[in-house]
C-alpha cells in the first residue's frame, strides 16, 4: 500500500521512523529492535538511508524484511548528493524488484570535502523517481527553514519546488514547539502547497541528546523544555519519562487542533515508542472512533 492512500484517508495515522547499523554484525540487533517497534502497530514505518555505502546498503534490506514481516507499508529514505544516476537508478531497481511501493526523497548532507554532484537538490531526485517507477514519494520540510537557506521565504520557495515536482506528502524535521508548526501550515497553505503533511516528533530521554539535536536541526528549544532537561537531566530514568511526556503532549496538542499524521523519531528504541502509545492509548482510540462516525 501507498502511504499516501492512508494520508489521505480521515483517519489518524501514527508512523514511527528507524535506521539501519552501520556493520552487518549489528543488524540482527537492530532488526530485532525494528520489528518490535512494528509489532506495536503503527500505520507504517521508515528507514533511514546512510550516503557513502555506510548504512545505506542495508536501508533496501530492512524496508524489505519490514514490509514482509509485518504487513505494513513501509518507507525507504533515499538521499542523492553524494550518489550518482546511475547508483540511484540501480537502488530504484531494487525497490520495484522487492515491490518497496513508498521513498522519502531527500538531497542529504553535503560532504565538507565538496565536490562535483550529479543531484543538488532534492528536486531532482523527486524527479529521476518519477522517470524510473509508479512510486509514493515524500519529502522533508522545516518548520523553522532549513538551516542552509537564508530565510524562510528562500525555504519555501523550494519546498514548493519540491512539491511541483510530484512529492505526495510532506514530513517534518522534530521541533519541541507547536506553534511553530501550526505557523508553518498556514504559510505553506497561502502558497499552495496542499499536499498532506506528518508533523515529526522526538521524544528526547537523555540529556546527551540535546547537542546532536543542535547540531542536526537547530531547532528551537522553548523554556518550558530547558527547564524540563535542567530539571531532570541528571536522573537518566527521571529524564526518559519526562521526555516521553512531553513529546506525548505534544502529540495531544497536535490533535486537539487538528492534526491527524504524527510521525515519531523513536531511534530504534521499542521501550519509548510503546511508552508514547501508552500515554495516548484511550486519546489515539478516540481520534480513531470519531474519524469512522
Amino acid at each position: 500500500m501507498k502511504v499516501i492512500e492512508l494520508l489521505k484517508s480521515d483517519r489518524p495515522t501514527l508512523s514511527f521512523e528507524v535506521f539501519p547499523p552501520k556493520t552487518q554484525d549489528k543488524f540482527e540487533n537492530v532488526i530485532g529492535a525494528a520489528y518490535k517497534i512494528g509489532h506495536l502497530g503503527p500505520d507504517f514505518m521508515s528507514v533511514t538511508y546512510g550516503a557513502g555505502g555506510g548504512r545505506s546498503r542495508y536501508t533496501v534490506e530492512m524496508v524489505d524484511q519490514l514490509q514482509s514481516e509485518l504487513g505494513i507499508p513501509v518507507l525507504s529514505h533515499l538521499t542523492c548528493v553524494s550518489s550518482t544516476r546511475e547508483q540511484i537508478r540501480e537502488t530504484l531497481d531494487q525497490l520495484k524488484e522487492k515491490k518497496i511501493e513508498n521513498i522519502l526523497a531527500l538531497r542529504g548532507d553535503i560532504p565538507e570535502s565538496g565536490g562535483i554532484f550529479e543531484y543538488r537538490h532534492a528536486a531532482d531526485l523527486i524527479d529521476e523517481i518519477h522517470q524510473n517507477g509508479d512510486f509514493c514519494i515524500g519529502a522533508a520540510c522545516y518548520p523553522e527553514g532549513h538551516p542552509e537557506s537564508a530565510d524562510k521565504n528562500e525555504d519555501l520557495k523550494y519546498l514548493k519546488e519540491k512539491v511541483d515536482a510530484g512529492v505526495d506528502f510532506l514530513t517534518t524535521q522534530m521541533f519541541f514547539q507547536n506553534e511553530l508548526f501550526y505557523r508553518f501550515l498556514y504559510r505553506i497553505r497561502e502558497i499552495g502547497i496542499q499536499v498532506p503533511v506528518c508533523a515529526g516528533i522526538m521524544p528526547v530521554t537523555s540529556s546527551r541528546q540535546l547537542s546532536r539535536i543542535g547540531g542536526m536541526s537547530g531547532a528551537f528549544m522553548p523554556q518550558n523544555f530547558i527547564a524540563m532537561v535542567d530539571r531532570f537531566g541528571g536522573s537518566a530514568d527521571a529524564m526518559k519519562q519526562a521526555g516521553i511526556q512531553y513529546a506525548a503532549q505534544q502529540i495531544i496538542d497536535l490533535l486537539a487542533n487538528g492534526v491527524k499524521h504524527i510521525h515519531v523519531y523513536t531511534m530504534n528504541r521499542p521501550d519509548i515508542a510503546a511508552a508514547i502509545l501508552e500515554n495516548l492509548s484511550e486519546i489515539w482510540k478516540y481520534e480513531i472512533s470519531r474519524s469512522t462516525q
